[in-house]
């Protein structure tokens, strides 16, 4: 009974990620559909809003998508169909692989403000995931590649993405800011997007691939602000900065972290 119930679990995580590609085929508009930047008005275009990333940082998409299918096809192999590891991240992946597909369709379907619970409740469930591949070590460099890898790549980039979501959000239903300029409000969020960084490292003890993720958005940020239509020259500092910053933290908690562990076994990325 117990191994039908972990089949059932490999089956729904293989079939998440067959969605989610399908999904993320249509919100490309390779299959017929919008472009994610040209859907909703072109809310989440790179000159939509002040902390919007330029178009080549949804690059990133390329290497978590690769990461949760070699994921879904590795943890459906006999080897992890009893592993106690898998059987606790199984079913938060394949929710964050649904919820993914659920907010393209958002985004397609013009439905921007229902994107934003859609996203908020993606990053909770990729939070919860990340904090389940901190309670114990993954047993090989391929689980911690596919498996601890993939989460903290598709963590990083959807921490900033739900701040650049919610951002264009609240600027296409016409909030003014009360008042406070435009470069001030998008300091204050990429501050707020640089902190969820330092945490994430904190947190992770130096993991590599969130704090990759989200550095990677954040510069694609500063670009956009530089070379766009949309130039802040305080929204672009403020992103190097954050950059900078998470980059220092996590190296430092890195090295330190390696040292102490370096005797016990596989570092997490």
């Amino acid at each position: 009974m117990k191994q039908s119930s972990d089949r059932l679990r490999q089956t729904v995580v293989l079939v998440s990620a067959i969605l989610a590609i399908v999904g993320s085929f249509i919100g490309s508009g390779a299959a017929g559909g919008t472009p994610i930047q040209n859907a909703s008005g072109g809310a989440l275009a790179a000159d939509a809003t002040p902390i919007a990333p330029d178009g080549p940082a949804f690059g990133i998409w390329t290497p978590i998508y690769l990461g949760l299918i070699a994921y879904a096809i590795w943890q459906f192999l006999p080897a992890q169909t009893t592993d106690a590891r898998q059987r606790t991240l199984g079913y938060p992946v394949a929710a964050s692989l649904v919820l993914n597909a659920a907010w393209i369709l958002s985004i397609q379907f013009d439905l921007l403000a229902l994107s934003v619970p859609v996203i908020v409740l993606l990053l909770a469930v990729l939070i919860r995931a990340f904090h389940l591949t901190l309670a114990s070590r993954p047993k090989n460099l391929v689980e911690t590649i596919v498996a601890d890898g993939t989460i903290g790549l598709y963590l990083g980039w959807v921490s900033i993405a739900t701040a650049a979501n919610v951002t264009a959000v609240l600027v296409a239903a016409g909030f003014g800011g009360f008042g406070i300029s435009p470069d001030i409000w998008a300091v204050g969020v990429i501050a707020l997007a640089g902190l969820v960084g330092v945490l994430i490292a904190l947190s992770g003890r130096g993991r590599l691939a969130p704090s990759a993720s989200l550095c990677w958005g954040l510069a694609w940020v500063a670009v956009a602000r530089l070379t766009g239509t949309l130039l802040s020259t305080p929204a672009a500092v403020a992103a190097l900065v954050a950059v900078v910053v998470i980059l220092t933290v996590t190296v430092t908690i890195r090295i330190r972290s390696s040292s102490s562990t370096s005797t016990r076994g596989l570092v997490p990325a």
